[in-house]
């Protein structure tokens, strides 16, 4: 059923999305508005979760197994626990939190040049290691950190 008022109501909202458009559309029309209105640029860093008194467990799995070197960090945030790690091209930070609980599926995937070296060395040193093969095209598995963290590492197949 057609009400009378429904005419004004439509153009009320052609006229203030016209009015919205105009201010948001040249933000994202063509590729040069997007790359001018991109608001991430990259990931600075990921942070997993680990228990008090648990970063002597972090350096051995994240610096001796994964080889990300430790940074300090800064004396105001030292005071808070945890450690951090990064190379050029991968910064971790390992937070302390309580209550703790490992993140059993959110993960954070790394690239690696050898999925098969560092599954065995994981393996030996005793972490628990989950080969997958589902995703086509690449060479994958999952490792847990010594706190059930789960992080994956692929390599896409040639």
């Amino acid at each position: 059923m057609r009400r009378d008022n429904e005419a004004p109501h439509r153009l009320w909202v052609s006229l203030r999305t016209q009015r919205l458009n105009k201010h948001l559309v040249p933000a994202f029309a063509g590729k040069s508005g997007l790359e001018k209105s991109r608001m991430l640029e990259t990931i600075d860093h990921a942070q997993v979760a680990i228990p008090k008194g648990g970063e002597a467990k972090a350096r051995a799995f994240y610096q001796a197994l994964l080889g990300l070197p430790e940074q300090p960090k800064p004396p105001e945030l030292a005071k808070r626990g945890g450690c951090w790690f990064e190379s050029a091209a991968v910064k971790l930070h390992c937070g302390v939190e309580e209550p703790f609980s490992p993140a059993r599926k959110a993960h954070i995937a790394f690239r690696v040049d050898d999925v098969t070296g560092l599954a065995a060395r994981a393996r030996a040193a005793g972490y628990e290691v989950v080969d997958d093969d589902l995703l086509q095209g690449h060479e994958r598995i999952y490792i847990y950190d010594p706190f059930g963290n789960r992080l994956e590492f692929l390599r896409p197949l040639p």
